[in-house]
């Protein structure tokens, strides 16, 4: 029973660790309320995305790129939206075939802030999922045959 336990014990390390590896490939991307829009990206780990791509999609035109640009060695990119078009424009940061995406309410001058990302208790209860999943297969595969 013992020799179970450390199995099984082995198996949840072996298929956590690259999921632990995984997840540092993330990127969080902030952004400020002001007249112009300043992005802050971020690696999960908490590093800057230096030199990111930014793509820049207006509300009017969703899949043509209204502008471009990079960010700066701190993950940071401004831009000012045009006023006149209100909706909700899309700003994508890339960076080694790592990125993410945001979408930014506009209505008028005001940008109404949006949460991005995953919260700290959904990390907790996908990680949860994963092993009790894992656990389960191993469970059936080491069961007794009659």
């Amino acid at each position: 029973m013992k020799k179970y336990y450390t199995f099984l014990a082995v198996i949840c390390l072996l298929v956590a660790w690259p999921a632990i590896a995984a997840y540092a490939h993330g990127v969080d991307i902030t952004y400020g309320n002001t007249s112009a829009i300043q992005l802050t990206a971020k690696f999960d780990t908490g590093e800057p995305i230096n030199g990111g791509d930014v793509v820049i999609y207006a509300p009017n035109e969703p899949a043509k790129p209204w502008g471009t640009g990079k960010c700066d060695e701190n993950g940071s990119f401004t831009f000012t939206p045009d006023p006149v078009l209100q909706g909700t424009w899309d700003v994508q940061v890339r960076q080694a075939g790592h990125g993410g995406m945001v979408h930014i309410p506009v209505a008028g001058s005001a940008i109404q802030p949006v949460s991005t990302g995953f919260t700290t208790a959904q990390v907790v209860i996908m990680s949860a999922s994963v092993i009790w999943g894992l656990v389960g297969t191993a469970l059936y595969f080491s069961r007794r045959k009659s």
